[in-house]
């Protein structure tokens, strides 16, 4: 199963990237997902269901751990994986 996973973190800083945002992009791009798209108002990644579950796992965990107050996301289903 393919899945895609959207979210933001909260508080919001528009100066510049709390710590949260960081460690969100860090874990999404160092997840082997596919096509990652990291913005400043709202990130998207795609990939196969295990690695999209462990990434969402890891980037709640951190991103609380650093200081976000709010994480929004949501995950949705878009296909199957290629045998």
């Amino acid at each position: 199963m393919r899945l895609r996973v959207e979210f933001t973190t909260e508080p919001f800083d528009l100066d510049e990237a709390p710590a949260h945002a960081v460690v969100a992009r860090e874990v999404v791009q160092g997840a082997g997902l596919d096509a990652v798209d990291v913005g400043p108002f709202g990130n998207t990644a795609e990939g196969g269901a295990d690695r999209i579950l462990t990434a969402v796992d890891s980037l709640l965990r951190k991103t609380l751990a650093s200081g976000a107050t709010r994480v929004s996301l949501q995950l949705n289903v878009i296909g199957e994986d290629a045998p």
